[in-house]
């Protein structure tokens, strides 16, 4: 299986099923462990039934990272093309940026952990996906 990620200006809010929030607090990545798995991510997740892209990025930054005080931008649309075989499927999301300024004590959700890291970490949860994204971030000079 290989994956190709793409990105976009904008597209039709129709296809957005995704955000994820790449996310700073104090000039230091914020990174979720999830309970099951011993890799990061950043926050994000689906979108739910008629709920705005730019309120599910709100949603999914609160529920996997407990932030309360924060500031949150639409950077871009991307992509993910996964070839399966022949048939290759196109999934769009929505990618922002956030600064944290202030957490809530405990999490609520199937999240572990946030940490804070200098610098990205090494062992991801979506290798193939998440470090083009951040990389993105840097070509648009966003970090």
């Amino acid at each position: 299986m290989s994956i190709e990620v793409k990105f976009y200006d904008t597209i039709n809010d129709d296809l957005l099923k995704f955000a994820v929030i790449a996310s700073k607090s104090s000039g230091k990545w914020v990174f979720c462990k999830h309970k099951e798995r011993d890799t990061y991510e950043c926050p994000g997740g689906h979108r739910e039934s008629g709920e705005n892209i730019d309120d599910t990025a709100k949603r999914e930054l609160y529920e996997e990272t407990g932030a309360i005080d924060y500031t949150i931008n639409p950077i871009c649309v991307y992509s993910v093309i996964s070839a399966d075989d022949e048939k290759a499927t196109e999934t769009f999301g929505m990618l922002y940026y956030a600064d944290i300024k202030s957490f809530e004590n405990e999490l609520h959700s199937e999240i572990e952990k946030i940490e804070l890291f200098d610098n990205l970490p090494s062992k991801w949860t979506y290798p193939l996906i998440q470090p083009l994204l951040l990389k993105e971030l840097q070509r648009r000079k966003v970090v």
